[in-house]
């Protein structure tokens, strides 16, 4: 893939559309699955059959216990087609495009849309769409270094190749992780914010030596300085990283006043609507502007958003206000095709973490967590062992989960 050459101001910027974005609401547990970067299908409790299209009743037997479960990811390619003509106005401006019929290992047939090297035997990939609905897309058997050069393939994920990237604080020890994942990955400009530009952190020195980075005074409690660097480059960047946070120990009975608690509330939360009011316009407009348009906005949150972990007691509720607000954000990015991507990672291995016992997760592991998810297309990602446990008992019982953490 050739890196996209500068934009002709005077042609016109073509406006986002999405694909066909209809579903039932049985189908939707195909979306949660793929948002989470998992293939699963419904599968009878009785009978065993794996079922799609997404049924209310099982198709052999008609029971109606149906679960979605994981399934395997093989299959072979029975018969492929070129779309040359579409009414639908987000295929008509992305033809040729390949679609095909794959005989799935677990049993059904599935439409999907094909990667330019997918041929005899393939495996799938429940993935999103534009639309942040499901779609399957078949790739080939075997990876290479190729691949996410696909022009399909990339209208399904955020890769960072050749994108303009906004990291909003380098200071820390995963920032600095993040600015190296992303210049490994070819990421064309990295803007790497930090505060207090008066002070030269550790690691400062490193960054300036990488090619790609560009060092920007950020300060996200600061309204009048995030709306001048917006101002500056908000029509440029293709992906946020909102990294910046402020973490303190202790809950409510623990410390005395609320002034921990509202620079908490003003980093965590206050601080991404701040970047949203003045980056997301930006955005929006950009989110068909070529090979290389806007295409992602990742929020660094945290497994303790889910449900709160008294001993970071207010912590875990600016982390919680920060996810519903993300919410909200991601519904206003959509119709443009901007995903926005929460990642809730467990305990880092920080200096606010110490007293926490293994396993934590190390800050170059979550960085490569972030980038792989931006490059397969996920929408939510639980990084470490800690976040996916805590994941699952939360979505097994949030009641008892709770207990357990207060215990």
């Amino acid at each position: 893939m050739q890196r996209p050459k500068r934009k002709n101001p005077v042609l016109r910027t073509r406006l986002p559309t999405l694909p066909p974005a209809a579903r039932s609401r049985v189908a939707l547990g195909l979306t949660a699955a793929a948002a989470l970067g998992r293939f699963e299908l419904q599968q009878c409790r009785d009978c065993g059959t794996v079922q799609y299209p997404p049924r209310e009743a099982c198709q052999k037997c008609l029971s109606v216990r149906l679960d979605w479960k994981p399934q395997p990811t093989g299959g072979e390619l029975i018969a492929q087609t070129v779309l040359h003509h579409s009414n639908d106005l987000f295929f008509r401006e992305r033809l040729p495009w390949r679609l095909g019929l794959v005989k799935l290992d677990c049993g059904p047939t599935v439409v999907a849309h094909l990667h330019a090297g997918a041929l005899e035997k393939v495996r799938v990939r429940a993935m999103l769409d534009r639309a942040g609905q499901a779609v399957i897309v078949a790739l080939p058997q075997k990876e290479n270094g190729d691949m996410a050069d696909d022009r399909q393939l990339r209208e399904f994920t955020c890769d960072p190749r050749n994108r303009k990237i906004l990291i909003t604080d380098g200071k820390t020890a995963v920032g600095q992780a993040l600015v190296q994942g992303f210049a490994k990955s070819a990421a064309e400009i990295i803007w790497v914010g930090y505060a207090e530009p008066w002070k030269k952190f550790a690691g400062f020195d490193e960054l300036e030596k990488i090619p790609q980075v560009t060092l920007m005074p950020l300060d996200v409690t600061d309204s009048k300085n995030v709306k001048e660097l917006a101002a500056e480059i908000a029509g440029k960047v293709d992906i946020v990283v909102n990294n910046a946070e402020h973490h303190r120990t202790f809950g409510i009975s623990s410390r005395q006043g609320v002034e921990t608690a509202r620079a908490e509330m003003d980093v965590n939360y206050l601080g991404l609507l701040r970047l949203a009011q003045e980056f997301g316009p930006a955005m929006r407009a950009r989110g068909a502007d070529g090979a290389a348009s806007a295409v992602a906005w990742v929020n660094l949150l945290s497994v303790y958003a889910l449900a709160n972990f008294p001993p970071h007691g207010t912590f875990s509720a600016s982390k919680a206000a920060a996810h519903s607000l993300a919410q909200c954000l991601r519904a206003e990015m959509r119709p443009a095709g901007v995903r926005v991507v929460n990642v809730f990672p467990g305990p880092i291995d920080d200096e606010w973490n110490q007293l926490l016992p293994p396993p934590k997760i190390a800050p170059a592991a979550l960085a490569k967590s972030i980038v792989a998810a931006l490059c397969e297309g996920i929408e939510d990602v639980y990084p470490g062992d800690v976040a996916q446990e805590w994941l699952e008992r939360w979505r097994d019982n949030p009641k008892a989960l709770e207990r357990e953490i207060s215990a």
